[in-house]
């Protein structure tokens, strides 16, 4: 073949040569491309995962904090349930106890201010005027003191209460006197009977506090008594722990 000939095969030989590697160096990049883009997409469906996660953990934690706190409101509800029930057979306790002075019409046991009162009239107690305990008010009180320290270690207040006659005395100038003067006594003969001292308390009530009509003298013999009321445990009160002070 002339020599010519050989060169121009050649030349077509290299040109196609180079034609083949531009198409494979296009096909890698448009590969390189291709995998940048994939590459891409993976980072960013990586971010979203990364957010989803982060999202899925607050819902997480926001449904821990519900169900603790609905927890935490069962538990109370509980308790609340048993010290209602432990109130409750307090009260049947007592009436079982004292039933033979309640019929006899001696004391009396309500409910006033949601608290348990042992009520006592003032003719079982004392004489008109008078912070003396008569014989029969010694009787029921030596009843009635071991009754209260039976049960657990439940507070009581003693509250003296006269109707709106004014009493204006040497020793009780007026009816406050005579009210407190009365609540100590019994406290005093309480804790002699059996009700530790730490446990109970007097309050002088005066005339404040009527349980029925001061007009007429049934109403008012009625206002002339004692009040024995069981105070609520520390378990029963609100918890005011959180409220700050200024």
């Amino acid at each position: 073949m002339h020599k010519a000939s050989w060169v121009l095969v050649l030349a077509v030989g290299l040109m196609l040569t180079a034609g083949c590697k531009k198409d494979e160096l296009r096909a890698k990049d448009a590969r390189i491309a291709e995998l940048e883009a994939q590459g891409q997409d993976t980072a960013a469906a990586l971010e979203q995962c990364k957010e989803d996660r982060a999202n899925l953990n607050t819902l997480v934690k926001g449904y821990t904090g519900e169900i603790n706190a609905m927890e935490a409101a069962l538990a109370e509800a509980a308790a609340r349930e048993a010290r209602a029930a432990k109130r409750l057979e307090e009260y049947r306790s007592m009436l079982k106890q004292l039933k033979s002075m309640i019929d006899a019409g001696k004391l009396s046991v309500r409910i006033v201010r949601n608290k348990m009162v042992v009520e006592l009239p003032e003719a079982v107690l004392f004489a008109s005027g008078s912070a003396k305990l008569k014989e029969e008010g010694v009787r029921v009180l030596a009843e009635v003191g071991p009754v209260l320290a039976s049960l657990g270690e439940r507070q009581f207040q003693v509250g003296g209460h006269t109707d709106n006659k004014p009493i204006r005395t040497k020793r009780f100038p007026s009816n406050w006197e005579l009210s407190g003067a009365r609540g100590i006594e019994v406290t005093k003969l309480l804790i002699e009977y059996g009700v530790p001292a730490t446990r109970v308390s007097a309050a002088a009530y005066a005339d404040t506090q009527p349980v029925a009509d001061n007009e007429t003298p049934e109403g008012r013999a009625l206002n002339r008594r004692i009040e024995i009321a069981l105070q609520p445990s520390l378990d029963e009160l609100p918890d005011l722990s959180d409220i700050g002070t200024e």
